[in-house]
């Protein structure tokens, strides 16, 4: 058997060149779009990556340690346009940080513990327009340097620290901010004076979100003659005496569209009466929105008095079992009703309704007729509906019905053909089941119809003129259904605008000749998710203007040569996770795919199905010269790569564990030198010379240790010196984890060597010393010391006297165990459990 030393002396220099591959070495960065996109979200960076191009534009450096940013800190990245830091252990942005940074549109600091931050921190972003600054431990606005930033338009400041609602003078620099996220922040009282700076330089087009602040006073006056186009107030008040106070608070303002109530997890007024939202009468608003409220106490629509002459009205989970006629008399245009908790359909409402959202009310399952003569826009998805006699003018009692939704709901059993509905542009079915679709032509009068998506109906296709009468339809989706004999009939003779047609999942097996004869305007055809064997390309040549097809997910095995011809030209194609037969009979085909790779869709997840000596290789890496080899040659030469790349492969990750088990055959009946082979960080070594060393070497008992700046042979390679010196010397094995130690290459690859010998050596033990508190995240970077570690009882290090006493005691009697003593060692050791039993 060759000794290890030798074994060592021919692999380590072959592992030296294997060691340019190794992860560490690798491009840290996703390129998502080549020198555009770079990912290099939660790689332990604590610098920006030198091999990210100086073109890049959008840049994700969060969850890594950049610590601080100096002074021009992405000066190489000049066209930078958006950056995120989210998360990277900021604490200081010194001047100029950003300079150089003429395009760059948002900037992303959430999660940062920002101590210091520069006057000049945020220079030279002459065109940032969004700035999101979540969690940062930000006080005040008055000190935050962002007064020159004159193209800001969003600017989102929430959960932080901020107590105040001054909006500092600087905000009159600010003539483009749109949107000023004030959410979750310590703001408790608002004063006349604190919106001053609105007064001199208004923002008509600001959104002010005050959400989550645990607002108690709003001064009378406080937002008079002020204008904004939306503010928001959700789980503000403690109670409802405080929401009536505050609402009065806003007395003279002019606001497009307001915005109150809880949030599903924060709710702190539960029940509310009409005198809660008197105040709204001496406000000016246009859209009303209030959501997350439990009851009403009194009569419902005494609480919407002040806003009947709104132009919209949102109401989200509230818990309302009814509406009878209380808005009758209101002018509302636009009324949402969202998971509002309804029995049965509403049966008044104001006749002046344009457009009617009224959804997710899972305990409606009847729908009943009403008389809305002005509504051209009505949603009723997503509520368990069944319309047995739909659709007729009876219905809805409207003829200027534009927009219409009844997905996700029961059974609609179509007995009309929408007369009356000449004006219908959009009409959604999806995932409801429609039935005797197929019996008339059920959408002929619809002439203006632009939109249509029956997708998961059930409906069974066995009328060819089902989409007679749509000559303006421009989309069409019907996935998930099916037709008769599974093949695609020519039921497309009326839609001839037709632009985008969606026909997965509809179990097809073949196209009938002629079916695109008329869509010569189709651009987006998507045939995916079928069972599709063979792509006449012939049905697909009228397509002229189509400019994706998508095919994944059939049976295809190839096409013929001819079929090659006839494919519409330019036309982006996705033939993934198709049934491909790599064989000579179809080399024409395998060759166009490499010529034609340009124009198909993720060709790198292309991959041969047959024959099985080629299932799962990539449909590029096909080669024509194969055709001449013999199918044995072809195997061998497979087999053959395959068994030396094994061998390398194994080679290169074994070679250290061969080395532990020659080592093990020579030592393992001797005597060992240590006790204890040490395994730290050198940025720990401070602790190893002044605490473990100095308390177990000269302890009584005293216990030998090897560590590797002492001990470990000159002249001889590392990884052999951890080996011999080391693990085959030594009873124990000490593991000092910290911080450093997970940062560190070396400190795992000894962890990952120790295993083997515990696992190779019967008399091996591994002790861990924890030597501060880690933080889980990164413990769970390194699986299976974090697994050990949980499974298994190790030693905290504490700096106190007790936990000193405590840590030695442990550390002293897992090393004794299994060691040997001399007469005198054995008695000293005797003393020592007996000083230890005494003290305890």
């Amino acid at each position: 058997m060759m000794p290890p030393t030798h074994l060592a002396g021919i692999l380590i220099p072959v592992m030296a060149f294997f060691s340019c591959l190794r992860s560490e070495n690798w491009e840290p960065c996703v390129e998502v779009i080549p020198n555009i996109t770079y990912q290099c979200m939660e790689q332990n960076l604590s610098n920006i990556p030198n091999s990210i191009p100086s073109s890049t534009k959008n840049l994700d450096l969060s969850f890594n340690f950049l610590e601080s940013l100096r002074s021009q800190s992405f000066s190489g990245f000049p066209e930078l346009q958006v950056l995120d830091l989210s998360r990277c252990d900021i604490k200081t942005i010194e001047d100029d940080a950003y300079l150089g940074l003429h395009h760059l549109s948002t900037l992303i600091l959430t999660g940062n513990p920002i101590q210091s931050l520069a006057p000049g921190a945020f220079y030279g972003l002459s065109s940032l327009q969004k700035l999101v600054a979540v969690e940062i431990q930000l006080v005040s606005l008055e000190n935050f340097p962002i007064g020159h930033l004159s193209t800001l338009k969003e600017l989102n400041v929430a959960h932080n620290l901020i107590y105040s609602f001054k909006l500092p003078e600087y905000f009159s620099h600010l003539p483009n901010l749109e949107h000023l996220d004030l959410s979750n922040n310590k703001i408790q009282n608002i004063y006349q004076n604190d919106l001053q700076v609105l007064h001199k330089m208004p923002l008509l087009k600001l959104s002010l979100d005050l959400s989550l602040n645990p607002i108690n006073f709003i001064q009378f006056g406080s937002f008079k003659e002020i204008r904004l186009h939306e503010l928001t107030l959700r789980s503000n008040f403690n109670n409802t005496n405080v929401m009536q106070t505050c609402i009065q608070g806003l007395a003279g303002l002019e606001v497009y569209r307001l915005v109150l109530g809880e949030f599903k997890n924060e709710r702190k007024v539960l029940n509310i009466d009409k005198s809660s939202l008197e105040g709204l009468c001496s406000l000016t608003i246009e859209e009303f929105r209030l959501a997350y409220l439990e009851s009403f106490n009194g009569e419902i629509a005494d609480f919407f008095n002040c806003l009947a002459n709104v132009s919209t009205m949102s109401l989200v989970n509230l818990n309302l079992k009814e509406i009878k006629d209380y808005f009758k008399g209101f002018k509302w245009q636009s009324l949402e009703l969202i998971k509002c908790s309804f029995e049965q359909f509403p049966k008044l409402m104001p006749p002046s309704l344009k457009k009617l959202r009224f959804t997710a009310n899972k305990g409606v399952n009847s729908y009943e007729n009403f008389e809305l003569p002005n509504l051209d826009f009505l949603d009723l998805s997503r509520n368990s509906l069944s319309l047995m006699d739909c659709c007729s003018f009876r219905n809805f009692e409207t003829s200027r019905l534009k927009y219409l939704d009844l997905s996700f709901n029961g059974v609609i059993k179509m007995t009309s053909n929408f007369m009356n509905f000449k004006q219908l542009e959009h009409l959604d079915f999806r995932h409801s089941t429609l039935k005797q679709t197929s019996e008339f032509p059920v959408f002929l009068p619809l002439s203006n119809l632009l939109y249509l998506d029956i997708s998961y109906t059930n409906t069974h296709v066995a009328f060819n003129g089902i989409f007679i009468g749509l000559v303006s339809l421009e989309v069409l989706k019907m996935a998930g259904n099916s037709f008769k004999d599974n093949c695609l009939p020519n039921i497309f003779t009326d839609t001839k605008n037709l632009t985008f047609l969606d026909l997965s999942e509809c179990q097809l097996e073949m196209v009938g000749q002629g079916v695109f004869e008329s869509l010569s305007r189709l651009q987006f055809l998507n045939m995916s998710y079928n069972n599709l064997v063979l792509l006449d390309a012939l049905s697909y040549k009228p397509l002229s203007s189509l400019l994706v097809l998508d095919c994944s997910f059939n049976r295809i095995v190839a096409f013929k040569e001819q079929e090659l011809q006839n494919l519409p030209r330019n036309v982006t194609l996705n033939l993934t996770q198709n049934e491909f037969a790599c064989t000579c009979d179809h080399q024409h085909f395998l060759q166009w795919v490499k010529d034609q790779r340009g124009l198909l869709v993720e060709v790198e997840k292309m991959v041969c199905a047959t024959p099985s000596d080629m299932q799962g290789m990539l449909v590029i890496r096909f080669r024509n010269a194969t055709c001449q080899m013999s199918k044995t040659i072809i195997s061998m030469s497979v087999i053959s790569v395959i068994v030396i790349f094994v061998t390398v492969i194994l080679v290169y990750k074994f070679y250290f564990h061969l080395m532990l088990l020659a080592g093990c055959k020579k030592y393992g009946k001797g005597e060992n030198t240590y006790d204890a082979f040490v395994i730290y960080s050198s940025q720990d070594e401070d602790w190893v010379r002044d605490e473990l060393v100095k308390n177990l070497e000269e302890g009584v008992p005293p216990f030998q240790l090897c560590l590797h700046y002492r001990d470990f042979i000159p002249g001889v390679a590392i990884a052999a010196n951890i080996i011999q010196e080391g693990f085959h010397k030594s009873r124990k094995v000490i593991v000092v984890v910290s911080r450093h130690f997970l940062q560190s290459r070396w400190c795992i690859f000894e962890y990952e060597i120790a295993q083997t010998w515990q696992f190779l050596s019967s008399h091996a033990g591994i002790i861990f010393v924890v030597l501060q508190k880690l933080e889980k995240s990164l413990l769970r970077q390194q699986v299976e010391l974090y697994r050990l570690l949980s499974r298994n009882t190790y030693l905290e290090w504490e700096d106190s006297v007790l936990g000193r006493h405590i840590f030695w005691r442990r550390l002293r009697k897992a090393l004794m165990d299994g060691k040997s003593w001399s007469t005198k060692g054995k008695a000293d050791s005797e003393n020592y459990q007996q000083e230890a039993t005494t003290s305890t």
